[in-house]
């Protein structure tokens, strides 16, 4: 089995290049609220279900439990099989990233080999991620958070688990767009000033689990975007959590104007 990140970069990229003409088309369509992709059966099956075989337990990752989440990570990937580093930056190959960049129409992108708030993301029972916005730049502050992309490997995942990917292109007040985290599918989409989105509560008695990467850039995906933390906000129905939140929100980005970086080094990301 294809198992070092060359090989499953070429496995990506095959899949990728054979329908891109499709996939651009996809993003396309909501390029001017959240533009987004998703394929289905990325890469083998028998690749994928090894992959997920090979996730560490939560007991082996960080718990990241408040009002704004509750999930668990790991980025520290030399701890874990050499499956799972090998997958992640095999999203990292420049090919891939030069695909990705063209079918999402953004010139000079980059992937980030630090996995800062990327990695592996595990979400079991009462698990969720509130509507949020993704930080808009990299560890450094240097460049731009433009697409992130999501490869989930839970076998049999159905939308009646919950733990499903939410995108909120009208706001919050409005519908919002769920994607399954079907076995085997790869979801990209656009980070930016109006990006919202969540991952509703897992309701199976199961764990969904997913590959992350970021790709930054020089320049914002909106030419209109600001500098911003990572932004949280509550479901519609939860008044008095979105209440705290926004104060929570002011607290936090008035830190960051006086410590450009934060107070402190933010731990998520991959010391190698």
């Amino acid at each position: 089995m294809k198992q070092n990140r060359g090989e499953i970069a070429d496995l990506i990229f095959k899949n990728l290049k054979s329908n891109q003409k499709e996939l651009k088309k996809q993003f396309n369509a909501h390029k001017n609220e959240i533009g987004y992709f998703y394929l289905d059966n990325l890469l083998p099956k028998e690749l994928a279900l090894e992959i997920h075989k090979n996730f560490p337990s939560t007991a082996d990752a960080v718990q990241r439990k408040s009002l704004r989440e509750y999930k668990f990570t790991a980025f520290q990937m030399n701890k874990y099989n050499i499956l799972l580093e090998e997958t992640i930056f095999a999203f990292q190959d420049e090919r891939i990233v030069s695909l990705v960049s063209e079918i999402c129409g953004i010139e000079k992108v980059f992937p980030d080999s630090n996995l800062y708030a990327g990695g592996l993301s595990l979400m079991q029972k009462d698990n969720f991620l509130n509507p949020h916005l993704d930080n808009s730049h990299d560890k450094d502050r240097n460049r731009w958070r433009v697409l992130n992309l999501l490869y989930y490997v839970t076998p049999n995942w159905e939308l009646e688990n919950g733990g499903n990917l939410e995108l909120w292109p009208k706001g919050l007040n409005e519908k919002q767009i769920t994607i399954t985290s079907k076995f085997n599918r790869l979801v990209v989409m656009a980070t930016h000033q109006k990006s919202w989105h969540s991952v509703n509560k897992v309701l199976a008695n199961d764990m969904r689990c997913c590959v992350s990467n970021y790709y930054f850039s020089e320049k914002p995906f909106l030419a209109s975007d600001n500098f911003h933390i990572t932004t949280f906000r509550a479901r519609p129905e939860e008044k008095a959590k979105d209440f705290i939140l926004q104060i929570d929100n002011k607290l936090r980005s008035a830190v960051r104007k006086l410590f450009k970086k934060g107070v402190r080094e933010n731990p998520h990301q991959y010391k190698k």
